[in-house]
Order: C-alpha cells, then structure tokens, then sequence
C-alpha cells in the first residue's frame, strides 16, 4: 500500500523497508522522503521498520490547496500511522520542518504507542523574532525568501541548498549531485505547497507543545547551521523538554542527513537501541537537560 489516505482525502505517498521497530521518518522543507535514504537504508538493515512519507504538497503526495498548517501536518501523521498498523514502541524522528509535525502530534494525539522521538536539525520550538522570542529570524528574511521564490522559485533552490548543506569557498561537505538531487525534489513540489508550508514552519509557535513531550527525546543540530539556527531552535527545545538529551555537531551545516549522515545515523541507531539510553560519542557536544 505506498499512499495513505487523509482525513480531507488527499493521498499521501507513503515508502517503508525493512522489518522491526517502526521508524517514522519525517523529512524537512522542501524536500520528501527520498531525502531520507541514504539514513534510512542503514536503518532498515540494523533491524528497523523504517517508514518515510511525502508531505502533502510535496514529492508524489497530492497537491491540495489548502491543509498546509501543523494541526493537519499532524493529522496526516495520524493517518500515517493508523493505515500502516503502526501502534507500539514507535519512534518519530523529525528533520527540519519535520519536528514540527513531531512536537504538534504529541501535543495534538499524545504519546501513546510513541516510544521516543527525535528532532534533526529542527524548527522547534520558534522561528520567528518577536518580543518573546529574541533569537528568532526577523520576519523580512521569510518575506524576502517568498518574494524570491515567486520571482524564480528555481534560481532561488540552487542558491538555498549551497547554504542548507554549508557549500562555500572552501568547505564542500556534499557532492554537487547531492545539491542537485535535493534540487530536483523541492521541483517536484508545487508552488502553493512550498509557499504555504514555508509560511507555516516560519510562523508556528511550538513553545506550549513541548510539554507533551513525555517520552526519551534526542535532540541534533549542527553549530553552523544558518538555516535554522541554533539558538532559537536545538538549544531553546532542549531547556523546554525535561529529559531531553542536545548532541550539537560542532561546525556542521543544517543539510544533517547527508553531510554527517553516518554519525547521525550512528547516533540514532544508539537511541533507538533500547530503554531511555543515549548516545555516547566523544566527538560530539553532548547535553543531558
């Protein structure tokens, strides 16, 4: 069955390998599932059932007009997990936009079945600059983003995904085919879906979902990443959920699941190994909260 059914109808492309622990993989803006490989592989052959969906408006999902805010992100979650029987000891892990979906279905469903989580890279908890939030990004970074997208949605993805995985002058983590296959999977989206959906990770305020986190969280970011950065996302999740534990990779971009995908799949193979253990890797800041 590779599409699961929405409540609205819309169908969600839906991709899974191997046999185990039910692992939901959640992929960030404005990529799909696909981003998820060359984790999920490795995941898959250590004795997970790793499961990866398209986000509606993106990748092989239909492209509704509406549906692009985190109560329905989480509702198609939902979906996710009821049409594939997924019900016990699952583990949610959120790249980017994705631990959006993670925070707002926990808070939005609860925690049952959900035997731990993790957020990649996240949004979560606030984006946007405010009063309250002083780390945020200034709100005319995202309207010059939209404004760019709408006058060459293209041009744009081939300047963002150098900064998205820390390509400049002299540091060059990916391959230029990786830049050029994330490329093709924001182009598979549609217009309206990136806009939306950009709007939404930018604006959502995630700070009263974080107490719904009740279950062993583990927390990734990189140190350089400029395209959510640190601050007002890892760091500020990590003092908001009790028992939290923060690895921060030292010097490393926000593009994770390729540019440090085998620590990072390293890492999350030792959380998903059982109890509430934590990955214990000298190479990493490593921050129980």
């Amino acid at each position: 069955m590779p599409y699961a059914t929405a409540r609205d109808g819309t169908k969600l492309y839906v991709k899974e390998m191997g046999q185990g622990r039910p692992v939901v993989l959640i992929h960030g803006w404005p990529l799909n599932a696909d981003s998820w490989d060359a984790v999920a592989v490795p995941l898959a052959e250590a004795g997970n059932r790793v499961i990866a969906y398209d986000r509606r408006g993106f990748g092989r999902s239909d492209q509704p007009w509406d549906g692009y805010d985190y109560d329905t992100f989480a509702d198609d979650l939902r979906t996710v997990l009821e049409e594939f029987d997924l019900r016990d000891n699952v583990a949610l892990v959120g790249f980017s936009m994705g631990g959006g979906e993670v925070a707002r279905y926990l808070s939005r469903h609860g925690a049952d079945g959900i035997d731990r989580v993790a957020l990649i890279g996240s949004i979560v908890p606030y984006m946007l600059k405010t009063d309250d939030n002083p780390d945020g990004v200034p709100q005319d970074v995202f309207d010059g983003m939209e404004k760019q997208m709408r006058d060459d949605r293209a041009a744009f993805f081939q300047t963002f995904f150098r900064s998205f995985y820390g390509v400049g002058m002299i540091s060059q983590p990916v391959s230029n085919a990786v830049i050029e296959h994330s490329f093709q999977m924001a182009m598979l989206a549609g217009l309206r879906p990136t806009l939306a959906a950009a709007g939404a990770f930018a604006s959502t305020d995630f700070r009263s979902d974080l107490a719904a986190f009740s279950v062993p969280t583990l927390i990734i970011h990189g140190t350089a990443d400029q395209t959510v950065p640190i601050d007002t996302s890892a760091r500020a999740a990590a003092r908001g959920i009790p028992g939290s534990t923060l690895i921060e990779y030292d010097g490393s971009a926000h593009g994770l699941i390729e540019s440090d995908r085998e620590r990072l799949t390293s890492d999350l193979l030792a959380f998903l190994g059982g109890g509430s253990a934590m990955p214990q890797l000298g190479a990493t800041r490593e921050t129980a909260y």
